[in-house]
């Protein structure tokens, strides 16, 4: 897919070194959430996102925060996605951004990578909720692309600048990118996927989770299976699966 091609392109060979954001900012999880009106996390939720002695949980973030203000939805999945994974993630992204949705996804390769240059590819709105604190990228070959969204989109994390990255810090990333979205879209993912945890939160937290057909098809699949039985599970067939179900329509 050209789309693919031209990411890998700009990534390859190149020597850039990541350049953080000067302008960052922390708010509470909290009242981020009452602000953009998507419910209060239970105190066993807010447990594993490691709040401070005070029992409050921060988000760091630099970029423009009231995109969170729109209808917002996560698009997720494999690093490893497919040709037909990237294209229908970078799809859906742009089509999403042209109805007045803010996409989310986790800056990581294959199908993270595929939305966030979706929308920015096509001038949407972007969010990108790192595992990493505001002064790293990673993967080294997004750092161009995680610069693009904190100037222009937002950027946000859930540890603070010098914290650890340990391989914990990713479903807690994911609970927080599912707690300031409405839904959260799987585009591709096995069954020992990463992207399963971002599944989990959507149930513990009444969000609504969308998995794309192609993956419903696929007999090869046990996971899906896990969650059919959620009353706001739902198949993906086309972006306005998503819109009347976010109140984008």
């Amino acid at each position: 897919m050209a789309h693919k091609a031209a990411a890998q392109k700009r990534g390859r060979g190149r020597t850039s070194r990541y350049a953080p954001p000067d302008d960052q900012h922390q708010y509470q999880l909290a009242d981020l959430l009452q602000r953009i009106g998507r419910g209060e996390l239970e105190d066993r939720q807010l447990e594993m996102l490691r709040p401070d002695l005070n029992g409050r949980v921060s988000i760091f973030y630099s970029g423009h925060l009231d995109l969170l203000d729109s209808p917002a939805v996560s698009i997720v999945g494999t690093r490893e996605v497919s040709e037909k994974g990237w294209t229908r993630a970078y799809q859906l992204a742009r089509s999403l951004s042209a109805a007045g949705v803010t996409v989310v996804s986790g800056l990581a390769k294959g199908v993270d990578t595929a939305a966030l240059t979706g929308v920015v590819d096509n001038g949407g709105h972007a969010v990108a909720v790192i595992g990493t604190p505001l002064d790293k990228a990673y993967p080294a070959e997004n750092a161009d692309l995680q610069q693009t969204i904190y100037a222009h989109h937002l950027l946000l994390s859930p540890f603070r600048n010098g914290a650890p990255v340990f391989k914990s810090n990713f479903p807690v990333r994911n609970r927080v990118m599912a707690a300031i979205t409405d839904a959260t879209v799987i585009i591709e993912a096995s069954d020992t996927s990463g992207t399963l945890h971002q599944a989990s939160e959507c149930v513990k937290l009444n969000r609504w989770l969308f998995i794309a057909k192609s993956v419903l098809d696929d007999r090869t699949l046990k996971w899906p299976a896990r969650f059919l039985d959620y009353e706001k599970t739902a198949a993906l067939t086309s972006v306005e699966d998503v819109l009347t179900r976010v109140g984008a329509r």
